[in-house]
C-alpha cells in the first residue's frame, strides 16, 4: 500500500471540508478523485502533502503515519497542487536546477531526461513566462517527477488545457506508470479524462467521498465514468431524501 486515508475531517470556519474520507491507493494505482469544484479534493490533497493538517483521521505514506514523523515519507512524493510553483523569469532548465538542489542525489542528466520526457528540451532556456499554459503544466509535472517519487500526487493537471494540452498530460503520466511503476493520485471534474487513464476511482461531492470503485465496476455501473458518476450522486441524493 502506497498511500492510505482513514476518515480524515477538516472542517473551515466557513462550514465547508471534507468528513470521514477514507480511501487506499496501491502500488502501481493510478487513482482519480472526481468531483466538481468544491468537492473537498484538493483540501484532501493538501493534507496528504502536509500543506494543510486535518482535524481528525489519520494519513499513512508508504506504511508510515504522517502525524508520526512520517513526513520523511514525503521525499518519496512529487506533487502538483492548484499551480505549478515556478519562477516565471527564469528558464524551465533552471527552475529545474533550483529544486533539484534540494536533492543531493540528482544530477545534471537527471534533468535533461526530465527535459526531454515532458518535451521541453527545445525550450529548456526559453523563460517560463514565455510559456503557454500546457507547457507551465507540463513543467509542473517535470517538478512533480524530478526525484524519482514512488507516488505522485496530481490536482487538476488538464484544468484549462486545450485538447493537445491533455493529451500531453495524459501520455506523460501514462508513460511514467508503465515504465518507471510511478504511483499517481489524480483528481479532476472531468470525468472523461480520468476515465482514459486510471484504474481506480473515487467519486467526491460536498466534501464527502460517495464511492470508491475500480475502473472495470464503474464502467459496468454507469457505461462510462460520467454515468457512473451522475448515478452515485442521484443515489445519495435519494438517501437524504
Amino acid at each position: 500500500m502506497v498511500l492510505k486515508i482513514d476518515n480524515v475531517t477538516k472542517i473551515y470556519r466557513n462550514g465547508r471540508g471534507i468528513k470521514d474520507v477514507s480511501f487506499e491507493v496501491n502500488e502501481g494505482d493510478i487513482y482519480g478523485l472526481l468531483g466538481p469544484n468544491g468537492s473537498g479534493k484538493t483540501t484532501t490533497m493538501k493534507i496528504i502533502t502536509g500543506l494543510s493538517r486535518a482535524d481528525k483521521g489519520d494519513v499513512q505514506i508508504l506504511g508510515k503515519a504522517v502525524k508520526d514523523g512520517g513526513e520523511n515519507s514525503m521525499e518519496q512524493v512529487g506533487c502538483l497542487i492548484e499551480a505549478p510553483a515556478v519562477f516565471e523569469y527564469l528558464s524551465a532548465r533552471r527552475n529545474l536546477e533550483i529544486a533539484a538542489a534540494y536533492y543531493p542525489n540528482i544530477k545534471a542528466p537527471r534533468i535533461e531526461d526530465i527535459l526531454k520526457q515532458t518535451g521541453l528540451l527545445d525550450y529548456q532556456n526559453d523563460k517560463v513566462r514565455e510559456f503557454s499554459l500546457g507547457m507551465k503544466q507540463r513543467l509542473g509535472l517535470g517538478l512533480a517527477l524530478l526525484s524519482n517519487p514512488k507516488l505522485v500526487i496530481l490536482d487538476e493537471p488538464a484544468n484549462g488545457l486545450d485538447i493537445e494540452g491533455m493529451v500531453d498530460i495524459r501520455e506523460i503520466i501514462l508513460k511514467q506508470a508503465k515504465n518507471n511503476g510511478i504511483t499517481f493520485l489524480i483528481s479532476s471534474h472531468l470525468a472523461h479524462e480520468l476515465e482514459m487513464i486510471c484504474n481506480k476511482i473515487a467519486v467526491m461531492k460536498d466534501g464527502s467521498l460517495l464511492a470508491t470503485a475500480t475502473m472495470e465496476e464503474a464502467m459496468t455501473q454507469g457505461g462510462n465514468l460520467e454515468n457512473f458518476f451522475l448515478q452515485t450522486i442521484r443515489s445519495e441524493k435519494e438517501v437524504a431524501q
